[in-house]
C-alpha cells in the first residue's frame, strides 16, 4: 500500500549534463519497501499554488525482494521551465520534499518461466532495469538469458552505463548493448551499436515462443519497439511497457 512521507535529499551526483542521480531517506525515520520497477512521486505546488506531482522509478538496489531499503534513489531529468527541474535542481542536502509510493507494476512476475528477457530502455527509463539487478543475478543463476538493449545519444547520456558493463562481465547470461543514436563511442566497445535500440533489437532476433519484453522510456521508442515485437510474434502479455513523458 503506498504511502506519504517526508525524503530528505542525503546525497546526489549529476549523472549526465543534464540528469541528477539523487538519495532520499525516509524524514519519518521508517523503512520504505518496493518492488524493482515500481516508483515514487514527488508533490509540490506550482508557483500559483495549484498542487501537482511528478513520478520517478526508484533505482535503488537492495535485495531485490521486496524489503525495505534504508534509501530511495531516483534519476531527474532536467527540462528547460519545468516546475519539477525548478525544485529538484535547487534542492539542497539535507532539505526535503513530499513523496509517496510505491506505485506501479512494471515488475518481473515470479510467475515467468521464459528462457530470455528483453529489457528496452532510453534515457532514465533504464532506472527500474537498474534496482532490478539482484533480481537479474537470480535470473543468471539459474541460466535465464537478459539482454538489456540501452539508447543513448552519446556517451555522456548512457546512464548508469559503467555498472551495467560490470555486471555483464561477471553474469554469463547477461548481456548489454549500448545503443548510440547521435554521436558513437570512440574507441567503440564490442557490445556498441551505431543507432536506436531497434537495431540491436533485430541482431538478437526476437523470438515469441521464449521471450518476453520490457519497455522502458521515451514514449516514441516504446511504442515503435511495441509494433516491432508484435510483428515478430510476441503476444501482448509478453509486452510490458512504462512510458516516461517530461512534463513542465
Amino acid at each position: 500500500m503506498a504511502e506519504h512521507f517526508p525524503l530528505r535529499l542525503i546525497d546526489s551526483r549529476m549523472l549526465a549534463p543534464s540528469v541528477r542521480h539523487m538519495v532520499f531517506e525516509r524524514g519519518d525515520g521508517k523503512p520504505f519497501a518496493f518492488v524493482p520497477g515500481q516508483f515514487v512521486q514527488i508533490h509540490f505546488h506550482y508557483d500559483d499554488g495549484k498542487p501537482t506531482k511528478r513520478s520517478y522509478s526508484v533505482a535503488t538496489v537492495g535485495a531485490g525482494d521486496g524489503s525495505p531499503v534504508a534509501t530511495i534513489e531516483i534519476a531527474v531529468s532536467y527540462v528547460e521551465g519545468g516546475a519539477a527541474t525548478k525544485l529538484l535542481s535547487n534542492l539542497r542536502h539535507g532539505e526535503a520534499i513530499d513523496g509517496s509510493g510505491p506505485y506501479g507494476r512494471f515488475c518481473l512476475a515470479d510467475a515467468d518461466v521464459n528462457r530470455r528477457y528483453l529489457l528496452v530502455a532510453t534515457g532514465t527509463g533504464v532506472t527500474p532495469y537498474r534496482a532490478m539487478l539482484p533480481q537479474l543475478a537470480r535470473l543468471d543463476a539459474r541460466g535465464a538469458e537478459v539482454v538489456l538493449i540501452y539508447g543513448a545519444r552519446n556517451e555522456p547520456e548512457l546512464l548508469y552505463g559503467d555498472e551495467f558493463e560490470a555486471f555483464a562481465r561477471t553474469h554469463p547470461h547477461f548481456h548489454f548493448y549500448a545503443c548510440f543514436s547521435r554521436v558513437p563511442r570512440s574507441p567503440p566497445r564490442p557490445h556498441d551499436r551505431r543507432g536506436r535500440v531497434q537495431v540491436a533489437l533485430a541482431e538478437v532476433k526476437p523470438d515469441p515462443a521464449h521471450d518476453i519484453a520490457y519497455l522502458c522510456g521515451n514514449p516514441d521508442m516504446v511504442d515503435q519497439t511495441f509494433a516491432l515485437l508484435k510483428e515478430a510474434g510476441l503476444p501482448i502479455p509478453h509486452i510490458r511497457r512504462e512510458k516516461y513523458v517530461s512534463s513542465r
